[in-house]
């Protein structure tokens, strides 16, 4: 089959789960094409193995050059592998408890991440989704054990508490609606940046008041959202060839606010140490 037919066959399986993002009703799957609602919202599934399901159209800031440089910054320099890691300890249990179970990758960019995961799960099914084309057109080439969406956050085409598991790293979250979408008990994991997330970089980059943040409100919120909330820190450094330093500032955000001049001094660095610091946020959807 080619992979728009995988694709297809895939979401088949699971067709009980996704409804209409435009009506809320249910939706099949016809001929390996397209997902049909019982009032003819048609949605076609792409020869790359994804399906467009976003009922709007959003100005996205992230490029294909962008997404190349996240995809080897994850993939091949294998700078998260720590955190893919411990995600990977807390998602087996629910996988243990639930063996068909359905994972939710929101804000999954060009899917690496979810990727990297589901390729350790031996029964867990992801979804991924995206508000970005660009980034799901490459994500549907990374793993065939993943539903790849196009679409919003805030309009997520699945029923009331049908996915087991969400993930939500280094994005904007919309806990009304993960929460809607969640098992009762369901788990819920946001990693956020630390204080000393990439500090090296935005210490080398950015004027001195744009240096510096906390994420404490976003975890108040998230507090507030979810019961038995565990905060793991994981803090880790490592150095960087050139090559990986030049994949890392294309796909940080913190270049957009940077003058060209110390972007460039960075660039062309033979070595430069960087520091992973995040918050791993765990809670149930109680």
């Amino acid at each position: 089959m080619s992979r728009k037919e995988n694709a297809a066959s895939l979401v088949q399986d699971y067709a009980e789960v996704f409804i209409c993002p435009v009506c809320g009703d249910t939706v099949e799957v016809v001929e390996l094409k397209s997902v049909v609602c019982p009032k003819r919202h048609t949605f076609d599934f792409a020869k790359q193995g994804y399906i467009n399901i976003s009922t709007r159209s959003m100005k996205v800031n992230y490029d294909k050059e962008l997404f190349a440089a996240r995809e080897n910054i994850i993939m091949k320099h294998k700078l998260y592998d720590a955190l893919h890691t411990r995600l990977l300890e807390v998602i087996k249990v629910e996988e243990a408890n639930n063996p068909r179970s359905l994972l939710l990758d929101a804000g999954a960019g060009e899917g690496s991440h979810l990727a990297k995961i589901l390729d350790q799960m031996k029964t867990v099914t992801g979804i991924g989704i995206d508000i970005s084309k660009e980034g799901i057109r490459l994500a549907a080439s990374k793993s065939e054990k993943a539903m790849w969406l196009v679409g919003d956050l805030a309009n997520i085409p699945v029923k009331d508490q049908s996915l087991h598991t969400i993930i939500n790293i280094l994005s904007p979250a919309n806990y009304q609606e993960f929460k809607r979408v969640l098992i009762e008990n369901g788990l819920m994991i946001k990693v956020v940046p630390g204080a000393n997330y990439l500090i090296e970089l935005r210490d080398t980059i950015l004027e001195e008041q744009k240096r510096f943040f906390t994420n404490e409100e976003t975890i108040s919120l998230f507090k507030q959202h979810y019961s038995d909330v565990q905060i793991e820190e994981l803090t880790y450094t490592k150095e960087l060839h050139q090559e990986e330093l030049r994949d890392l500032i294309k796909m940080s955000p913190l270049s957009w606010n940077a003058e060209q001049e110390s972007i460039n001094e960075v660039r062309n660095r033979e070595h430069f140490g960087i520091t992973i610091d995040l918050a791993i946020l765990i809670g149930k959807n109680r």
